[in-house]
């Protein structure tokens, strides 16, 4: 099903899955959708393969749980999420040099605290593995020791997707 993207979120100078500059991460991107979910939009490469051609497990649990813990940034950008608790059950293996959805969404929010779900979803949408995760909300200054949002944290700079297919 096609979603209208609203926006897409910054992206970081490092991360392993957001990175820009990052050679070995991911360099994913997140769009905000009409559905009010988020969709994360990234292509395994070789050197994240598990098996022979196949995404490494913990590298698609760190790809689905990067994507639920900023769905809540939908509600506020100011608010970043860190992991307390993320089970993902795998379904599917995710193959290597194809783009892949990661779609996530919060399902819970009780102020301190926040829960979310999410898929990682095939090219014809097949889901190959999901997640859940709990998370703790802190403001940016509790949780890095440097002034990240002004060195390391930038404006997505690619083209904006009119409508991304989840």
């Amino acid at each position: 099903m096609k979603r209208k993207v609203i926006r897409a979120q910054n992206v970081s100078r490092m991360c392993m899955v957001c990175g820009v500059a990052n050679e070995a991460g991911f360099q994913a991107r997140f769009l905000e959708v009409e559905s009010g979910e988020l969709v994360g939009v990234f292509r395994p490469r070789e050197e994240h393969q598990g098996y022979p051609g196949r995404l490494h497990g913990g590298l698609a649990s760190a790809l689905l749980d990067e994507t639920i813990g900023r769905a809540i940034n939908l509600a506020d950008a100011q608010t970043w999420g860190v992991t307390i608790e993320f089970r993902a059950k795998f379904r599917r293996p995710v193959p290597l040099d194809r783009e892949v959805k990661a779609v996530g969404r919060i399902t819970k929010d009780d102020g301190r605290l926040f829960e979310g779900t999410g898929e990682i979803l095939l090219e014809d949408g097949t889901v190959a593995v999901e997640g859940w995760g709990r998370y703790l909300k802190l403001p940016l200054e509790k949780i890095v020791d440097s002034d990240f949002s002004a060195t390391e944290w930038y404006q997505d700079s690619l083209p904006l997707p009119p409508e991304v297919e989840i």
